[in-house]
């Protein structure tokens, strides 16, 4: 038996020192892993819920014109907003406040409805006070201790409806929008201001800029502790100015000169290069309206109008393009060998013709005679064109036009275009009507039947003719260059082609022409009218044309419609007034408000001699020339 056993406390005392060792240890970790390692990220995150920021909105960049001329600007404008406090506290701030906001007694009982739903949040009076009423509440601080004023920039369109459509409007984005991998990556928030529409939507990563923000302490309540007392700030970052091809002159005065109580649209551009000039639709709106969020009253009136104002009826809206087809089948023909400039069809015009079994009119019931292809074109003859379709048949003109790019979007630069409805072959119509008539030849050849096209479709193929048989994509900003243009055009024609097509479209504006009212003093017009059968509903009106200096290569294309009412020679002179701005303007020379040959007729002023001017028809050969790299 031993005397001395060992002290059962000692095993247990260098177990608790190792247990101890190891809480220590990890507790010391820890604390160097907070205070040192993550030390930053637990300050910020201190004084994340220290600090509130108040958002500063970013100015959205510039818009310009070709011109230098502002088409959308940011102006400044003031948010008034009041901290949390008792209901009897801000009803009476808001009383005081009414006199420099102009609040009425409804407007207090709205605001105090508001506050109700969240009272512990920053209740805001207005985001749009000027900046005397800013300075007024600023220069009586002491009195409104509880009110905080923020600068905040206010988009504004100086013209307004007429170029509603084009550059779009901005709103508050929406849960969906925030969703988006691009707004998501560039840090967008809810209650950010995006573009919607237009020009503002399509470059809004481009334009929006980068929001600030101004720090301000609150305590443990999430209450603003002084809102006078701004504890740091970030700057924000204005968005990047944009110049477009648009000629924001233009654009105003055919919202001038459009007829006001009709639908339609206006395309003008440079067939050279593929610059929009104008791009209206009419009825329009005025993207002004919806900056601050647009009244739920004026959002159903525009909605609900049977005028459909918010229709973008220059690239959305697709029509019959009626007789300005004819230009597209005359340069089939040209392109395919089967016609020049004089050539007559075998048969005259007597009013119409039958074929497999169908007898179609032409649209002038007595008839036009033996005609060549120039005259043919000149007064839009129904009858020739059913004939030049017959030659063609109806898979090669489906598969040229499909070529030239009827049925296929332009690729211009906007957030949605419409593609329009052309037949790619007979398969087409045995897909959609279960059969294919051997007629449906000459109602394709003469514009109607399963062919939609957009008006800018229209301009796209009409500045193919006026260029060398080719023209770059349409678009509203410049690419810079370098870039693949994937929606440029080529129609595969020669000089020598494009001058038997020419030597129509100019005859159209020359005495005797279906737009000889349209013809200028200064400006010689190539061009095409159109009467689209829309029934049960009135025609539609067309013209599409080019028009520069006489002997030089065109410097303007503009296709215009007008729905349900005017008829092609009509429609040509609308264009025509578009034109003549344009290169009057370009070139310097005084605006005459009634430039057209039927305008001075009409107003007693003496015609410059333009049924004089050309006296014959014109000889193939002795046309202007197709563009070449003359300016």
């Amino acid at each position: 038996m031993r005397l001395f056993q060992p002290d059962p406390r000692r095993p247990r005392t260098l177990g608790a020192v190792f247990v101890i060792t190891i809480v220590m240890a990890t507790l010391l970790t820890a604390f160097f892993h907070t205070q040192v390692v993550r030390g930053k990220q637990y300050t910020v995150r201190s004084e994340s819920n220290r600090l509130r920021p108040v958002v500063i909105p970013a100015p959205r960049g510039t818009i310009h014109d070709r011109n230098g001329e502002v088409v959308a600007t940011s102006t400044t404008r003031y948010s008034v907003s009041l901290l949390p406090a008792p209901a009897e506290a801000i009803r009476q701030t808001l009383v005081d406040l009414a006199p420099f906001l102009g609040l009425a007694a409804g407007d207090v009982e709205a605001l105090m409805d508001r506050r109700g739903a969240r009272p512990h949040d920053l209740l805001t009076v207005t985001d749009d006070a000027t900046f005397p009423q800013a300075a007024a509440l600023e220069e009586r601080r002491a009195a409104f201790g509880g009110v905080m004023v923020v600068e905040r920039p206010r988009r504004h369109y100086p013209a307004g409806a007429a170029i509603g459509h084009v550059v779009g409007y901005v709103g508050e984005i929406t849960r969906e929008e925030l969703g988006r991998s691009a707004y998501r990556g560039a840090g967008y928030r809810q209650g950010r201001m995006v573009g919607k529409a237009g020009i503002e939507k399509q470059y809004e990563l481009h334009l929006g800029g980068e929001d600030g923000a101004r720090f301000v302490e609150v305590d443990a309540m999430g209450r603003v502790v002084d809102p006078r007392a701004s504890v740091g700030a970030l700057a924000p970052e204005p968005g990047e100015e944009l110049r477009l091809t648009l000629d924001l002159g233009l654009q105003e005065y055919v919202h001038d000169i459009f007829p006001d109580t009709m639908k339609g649209a206006v395309v003008a551009m440079v067939p050279s290069t593929g610059e929009i000039l104008a791009l209206y639709s009419h009825p329009t709106f005025d993207p002004n309206d919806f900056v601050d969020g647009i009244r739920p009253s004026l959002w159903s009136a525009l909605r609900d109008d049977p005028m459909k104002p918010l229709l973008d009826r220059t690239t959305i809206a697709t029509y019959p393009p009626a007789s300005t087809f004819k230009t597209v089948v005359a340069a089939i023909g040209v392109r395919r060998g089967l016609v020049t400039a004089d050539t007559r069809m075998p048969l005259a015009c007597t009013g119409g013709m039958a074929y497999a079994g169908r007898y179609a009119r032409c649209w002038k019931r007595s008839g036009h005679g033996s005609l060549t292809l120039a005259q043919a074109i000149e007064k839009s003859c129904n009858v020739y064109f059913y004939q030049l379709g017959i030659r063609l048949g109806l898979r090669e003109l489906t598969a040229q036009g499909t070529r030239m790019g009827f049925g296929r979007k332009t690729g211009i630069d906007l957030p949605v275009e419409r593609s329009g409805r052309f037949p790619t072959g007979p398969d087409w119509y045995r897909r959609h009507f279960g059969y294919v008539a051997p007629s449906e030849v000459m109602s394709l050849a003469i514009g109607q039947g399963p062919n939609d096209q957009t008006v800018l479709r229209m301009a796209h193929f009409y500045s193919a003719i006026a260029g060398n048989g080719s023209a770059p994509g349409p678009h509203l900003v410049a690419t810079g260059g370098g870039e693949e243009d994937e929606g440029a055009l080529d129609l595969g024609l020669t000089a020598g082609e494009l001058r038997e097509v020419w030597a129509g479209l100019e005859l159209v504006t020359r005495a005797g022409g279906t737009g000889v009212e349209a013809s200028l003093e200064r400006w010689q017009i190539y061009g095409k009218t159109g009467t689209a059968q829309n029934p049960p509903h009135p025609d539609h009106g067309w013209f599409v044309g080019f028009s520069g200096k006489p002997g030089r290569s065109p410097e303007i294309v503009v296709a215009a419609i007008v729905e349900h009412g005017l008829h092609g020679d009509d429609v040509a002179t609308l264009a025509a007034k578009a034109i003549n701005f344009y290169l009057d303007r370009k070139y310097g020379h005084p605006f005459d408000p009634r430039p057209t040959l039927v305008e001075r007729w009409s107003s007693g002023r003496k015609p410059w001699g333009a049924m004089d001017r050309y006296p014959a028809p014109l000889v193939p050969g002795t046309a202007v020339s197709p563009p070449t790299d003359e300016a």
